[in-house]
């Protein structure tokens, strides 16, 4: 892949990435505050990706926001900034989902309003500063 091809995957990753955030607001304006945590933590991943497919990654896999992140850092480390962010997240890939990943509730009722309103948070920072790394490679 060349670098313009990367460049390409990056931008299409990103446009993802705010598409799921997008996403994120308005199923929590609707109530499913679990659905809005996972597509939180879902745009933070394909962010994370864009930036990795923009330094001249290929193939980039995995769904952890923190392992992600980790190797993000090798090419800015500011973005160490961004771990906690990527931490908490993290929390909301499989018990937002799944009904036997929390004891004796269901996703829908463990989660709440504020619960979202943090994830969308911590998303949108992340989103920020690949949106600052993306830009500054035009």
């Amino acid at each position: 892949m060349s670098a313009d091809q990367n460049r390409q995957q990056a931008i299409r990753w990103f446009a993802t990435a705010e598409q799921d955030l997008a996403s994120a607001r308005w199923i929590r304006d609707g109530g499913y505050f679990n659905t809005a945590c996972f597509q939180a933590q879902q745009a933070a991943e394909k962010a994370l990706k864009a930036f990795l497919f923009l330094q001249g990654e290929r193939g980039v896999r995995g769904h952890s926001t923190v392992e992600l992140l980790t190797r993000c850092t090798e090419f800015r480390p500011e973005f160490e900034a961004l771990r906690h962010h990527c931490r908490v997240l993290d929390r909301h890939y499989i018990p937002t989902r799944y009904p036997d990943a929390l004891p004796d509730t269901t996703p829908h009722a463990a989660f709440g309003p504020e619960d979202a309103d943090d994830a969308l948070r911590r998303s949108q920072e992340i989103l920020q500063a690949v949106r600052d790394a993306l830009g500054e490679k035009d």
